[in-house]
Order: structure tokens, then sequence, then C-alpha cells
């Protein structure tokens, strides 16, 4: 978590639930609110002009959502969308401010997840440049795996579905299904019951 609750919640912060789909905020709103997921999963996501859909990030119980707009006075340049049952703490931009400048902790950790953002955008944007399907797999996965304690081979499991995968490489769902079975008859990955082991 990005910043206690506690200390959200007595800096002003109220708490709102969303249904799965439901936006917690849009593109081109201005941003006003700074907001941190107490529970669920949520995507920020955009749309090309043919409504092909973007996904940018995947975020779960204590990631923020839409910070960096905050610091430029700018409006949200993507959706963030519910995917499951959610409930988010939300703080106004100015009290959110406020607590920053006056917790320099605070601002540390707010600079570390904005770092890792960044790290992860720059990854896929590398990433992005290559035509081959396995090597953008390949860097998600990887990626991923990084958090994790554990480098044995095959004890991770990719917490996304192949659609997910998708939006996130700029690959249709139908090349990462054949590029996840290639992988697998090269011994880089397994698929036991429709999940993924990497």
């Amino acid at each position: 978590m990005v910043i206690n609750q506690k200390i959200l919640e007595n800096a002003g912060a109220v708490t709102k639930n969303y249904i799965p789909a439901e936006n917690i905020f849009s593109e081109g709103e201005s941003a006003n609110y700074y907001f941190q997921i107490v529970s669920g999963n949520v995507k920020m996501n955009n749309y090309d002009a043919s409504g092909k859909e973007s996904i940018q990030h995947l975020l779960e119980k204590g990631d923020c959502i839409g910070e960096s707009s905050l610091f430029m006075n700018r409006s949200y340049p993507m959706n963030a969308i519910a995917l499951t049952s959610c409930e988010v703490l939300s703080l106004t931009k100015q009290k959110f401010l406020t607590l920053l400048q006056e917790n320099p902790k605070i601002c540390f950790e707010m600079n570390r997840s904005l770092s890792e953002k960044l790290y992860f955008k720059q990854i896929m944007a590398q990433n992005m440049c290559t035509q081959n399907p396995t090597v953008k797999l390949k860097t998600l996965m990887d990626y991923l795996k990084s958090f994790e304690r554990s480098e044995k081979r095959f004890m991770f499991q990719i917490p996304l579905t192949r659609q997910q995968m998708a939006s996130l490489t700029g690959l249709c769902v139908e090349t990462v299904i054949r590029n996840l079975k290639k992988m697998e008859r090269e011994g880089k990955l397994l698929i036991e019951n429709g999940k993924i082991l990497y």
C-alpha cells in the first residue's frame, strides 16, 4: 500500500464501492482526486478510433490510480475501470498534496510507486518495437515474475487472462494463445488447467 489507509482517512479520504465495469474516472476528466484501492482490481485503458482496447496498467489492492495527473494539472489520459467489485479511497487533490508536503516519507513512497509504473511503461514501450510476439509475451511475463521471490521455473502463475496479455502487448488474443502454446512446446512455460506457469 502506497499510503496507509488510516493516514488517508485522517486526512479526509472517503471510501466508495464500485461494481465490475464501472468507471472510477474517464479519459479527459479533470484530475481532482487521489485514488487508492482498498480491495479489488482495476484496469487503466484507452480505446483507439476502431474501439480496440489498449490496457496501460492492471492495478490491485494497495495501488494508487492516476496519481501522476495530480502533479501536472492535467486531465486523465486514460480510463480507470473496475475489473472486480472494488473499494477505493479518494482524497481531494489539495488534501493529497498537503499530505505529501507534510510527510516526506510518504512523498518518498509516492516517488517509488511512480518510478515502478514508469519502469513498466519503458519496458513495454521498448517491447512494442519488436515484431516477435514471443518476445513481447516473454518480456511481459519476465516483468511480472520479477516481483516474486522465487526464481524457480514454472512456480509463478501469470495473473492475467489471455485477453489482458493481448491488450498489454498490442497482440490479438489468437496470437497470444498460439505463441503461449509454442512457448510451452519449447519448454519455456507450462499450461495446466488453463493456468500459465512461468
